[in-house]
C-alpha cells in the first residue's frame, strides 16, 4: 500500500558474504623486554655502586647504581629492593639540600617513570624541566629497576647540574603514594666517599648496615678490649 516500505531478502547477498575475505586486526607492536642489567662490566665499561650484601648483583643489592658515557650523554641504570622508588642525587656535598635528582618511581599503574626533583632542604620539589630520554624500567620481584640516558653538558642551570663536573652521589629509595615519593628507607641513606667522576670507571661495593656492624674501628677496638679482660679474668 501506500506509504509502506516492503523488504525482499535476496538469497544470492548471503552466498556473496560468505565469499568475503577477512582479515585480522592489526596489533599492537610487541613492546621490548628490559634487557638485564650486566655487572660484568662494573670497573670496566661502567662505573658501579652496589650496597648491600658482599657480593651482590643489580638484582640482590639493597641498591645499585651504574653510569657509563654514551657519546654526548651519560646513561644511568639503577635497581633498588622496593616496590616505590630508587633515585641517585647529585650533590657538592654529603648532605641532602640543593641537589639534582634523578628518581625512578613506580606507580599504581604498573609503570615506572622517570622523574626530576631538586632538593629543597629535605624536600623534593618535582621539577617540571626533565633531561632524561630514552627512558625504560620495570617493576619485577619487588625490585624497580630502570634506564635513562641524559646529557652531559646542559645550559646553566640551576636545578640541572653539569654531569662533566665531579659531584657527590646520594644514593636513596622508599615507599610511593599513588605514584608519589615518600620519605627514604632508611633514616641516612648511604653517599659516595668521594666525588665521583663519569670518566673514571669503578666497581665500589659499599656494606649495608647489617654487614658493617663489626666493621668499624670502634667495634673492633671493644671487641679486643672484651677479648683480653675475659682472657685476664677478674681479681
Amino acid at each position: 500500500t501506500s506509504g509502506q516500505s516492503k523488504c525482499y531478502w535476496n538469497p544470492f547477498s548471503l552466498v556473496l558474504l560468505l565469499f568475503i575475505p577477512c582479515y585480522p586486526f592489526p596489533t599492537a607492536p610487541p613492546v621490548d623486554p628490559f634487557a638485564k642489567i650486566r655487572v660484568d662490566d662494573c670497573g670496566k665499561t661502567k662505573g658501579c655502586f652496589r650496597y648491600g650484601k658482599p657480593g651482590c648483583n643489580a638484582e640482590t643489592c639493597d641498591y645499585f647504581l651504574s653510569y657509563r658515557r654514551i657519546g654526548a650523554d651519560v646513561e644511568f641504570e639503577l635497581s633498588a629492593d622496593t616496590d616505590g622508588w630508587v633515585a641517585v642525587g647529585f650533590s657538592s656535598d654529603k648532605k641532602m639540600g640543593g641537589d639534582d635528582v634523578m628518581a625512578c618511581v613506580h606507580d599504581d599503574n604498573g609503570r615506572v617513570r622517570i622523574q626530576h626533583f631538586y632538593n629543597v632542604g629535605q624536600w623534593a620539589k618535582e621539577i617540571q624541566r626533565n633531561p632524561a630520554r630514552d627512558e625504560e624500567g620495570v617493576f619485577e620481584n619487588n625490585r624497580v629497576t630502570c634506564r635513562f640516558k641524559r646529557p652531559v653538558y646542559v645550559p646553566r642551570e640551576e636545578t640541572i647540574v653539569d654531569l662533566h663536573l665531579s659531584w657527590y652521589y646520594l644514593f636513596a629509595w622508599g615507599p610511593a603514594i599513588q605514584g608519589s615519593i615518600t620519605r627514604h628507607d632508611i633514616d641516612s641513606p648511604p653517599v659516595s666517599e668521594r666525588v665521583v667522576s663519569i670518566y673514571k670507571y669503578e666497581d665500589i661495593f659499599m656494606p649495608s648496615a647489617a654487614y658493617q656492624t663489626f666493621s668499624s674501628p670502634f667495634c673492633l677496638l671493644l671487641i679486643v678490649a672484651l677479648t683480653f679482660y675475659l682472657l685476664m679474668g677478674t681479681p
